[in-house]
């Protein structure tokens, strides 16, 4: 895959304008998951952070500006999207290290660090379980071919312990997540989210701990969007929604234990 050209991206602003990201027109683009995956991370100012599958960099850069001074590394499959990355990195004035590699053969320099929390974004379906797109870059994103279990492994691997993942993901998903905890991650925690009250859980964030052994937990759903139904143009988020996206708030979907 070549690099984006100029004239192939946007600039998008992300948290209100906290945060400014370049897209690609026709790729994947960066929605709501990933801010709202960021906003669930405890991180505190000093410590580390690595995003597996950083893409553009949406969700680890809005976890830096809500928690400056972090130590943060992005691995990221796709040559184009790392160098995305890099580029965001600099807009937005972040000490992010980009690591352009498949998290199954991550360099050996990282494989001798441990992070304090492992954020993670995977696609949402299998290899062939979606529409296929007629972006590359976007195909990988919705659907790549690594299966989620080599995701946990690796997040599993590069927790210092003690250390948290967070992983949005489908819900129809959450017993193959369950099942790849299994043996690596304990203290296990799920939030689902609902567009709206009385809707079905279309995603979830797990939350799970290097050497955890508390018992399972799942939350009560949160709700994404104000009222039963979308009634008028414009958005619908609740103010609590609305304060994480547009004010950097933190989510607050996983109470302290």
């Amino acid at each position: 895959m070549t690099l984006f050209a100029d004239d192939d991206l946007t600039l998008n602003d992300f948290l209100g304008g906290r945060v400014r990201l370049w897209q690609p027109r026709g790729g994947y683009r960066a929605g709501v998951d990933p801010i709202l995956l960021a906003a669930c991370v405890p991180a505190k100012q000093g410590q580390s952070v690595l995003e597996l599958g950083c893409g553009a960099g949406a969700a680890v850069l809005s976890l830096m500006a809500r928690v400056p001074g972090l130590q943060a590394v992005g691995v990221e499959l796709q040559a184009p999207y790392a160098d995305l990355a890099r580029r965001n990195a600099v807009e937005n004035a972040a000490r992010l290290e980009v690591i352009q590699a498949d998290l199954t053969e991550m360099p050996p320099d990282l494989k001798q660090r441990q992070f304090d929390h492992v954020i993670a974004n995977p696609p949402y379906y299998r290899t062939g379980a979606h529409s296929p797109s007629v972006d590359q870059g976007r195909s990988v994103a919705l659907g790549g071919d690594t299966a989620l279990d080599h995701w946990f492994d690796a997040a599993a691997k590069r927790l210092a312990p003690k250390g948290y993942l967070h992983m949005i993901q489908k819900a129809d998903r959450l017993p193959e997540m369950l099942t790849s905890c299994s043996r690596r991650l304990g203290s296990i925690e799920v939030a689902p989210l609902s567009a709206r009250s009385g809707r079905k859980t279309e995603l979830v964030i797990l939350r799970a701990k290097k050497g955890g052994r508390a018992a399972f937990q799942l939350h009560a759903p949160l709700i994404l969007h104000a009222g039963e139904r979308h009634e008028k143009d414009g958005e619908s988020y609740t103010r609590h929604v609305s304060s994480v996206l547009r004010d950097g708030a933190a989510l607050g979907c996983f109470p302290d234990r």
